[in-house]
């Protein structure tokens, strides 16, 4: 079996920025099972310049995925993957419950608020997922 590696390929020509496109890819690698929790990502310098970036973009990129929880920075030991799924599950719920309580307090009623959501989950997945 081939160990898992972290594959990165950037489009200069894509609506996204390097960036966003580094955070993505991780994301979807980390969440998908290509890397597994607890893989140690490149350095940040070590990225950037293997990816021919900056390494304020590269770490841009990993700040974003340190907030949302696909990765914990473990000071000079490096960054590695986190056990994403828990992170991603309760950040939604906190998200969901704080947007309940806002629909609430702004006179929406049960339907309206859920409406809502189901408007901006087309807006942003599309109407087949």
């Amino acid at each position: 079996m081939s160990p898992q590696t972290l594959t990165i390929t950037i489009d200069p020509d894509a609506a996204d920025a390097p960036f966003e496109q580094v955070r993505t890819q991780i994301a979807d690698q980390a969440r998908d099972g290509g890397l597994p929790v607890g893989y140690k990502l490149p350095t940040v310098r070590g990225l950037a310049e293997e990816l021919g970036l900056a390494a304020n973009t590269v770490a841009k990129a990993y700040r974003a995925l340190e907030a949302d929880g696909v990765i914990e920075t473990r000071g000079r030991n490096g960054s590695f993957v986190a056990a994403a799924g828990d992170a991603a599950d309760k950040e939604a719920a906190a998200a969901a419950d704080s947007y309940a309580r806002r629909a609430q307090r702004l006179g929406l009623d049960r339907r309206a608020a859920l409406a809502a959501v189901e408007d901006a989950l087309r807006a942003t997945y599309g109407t087949d997922s």
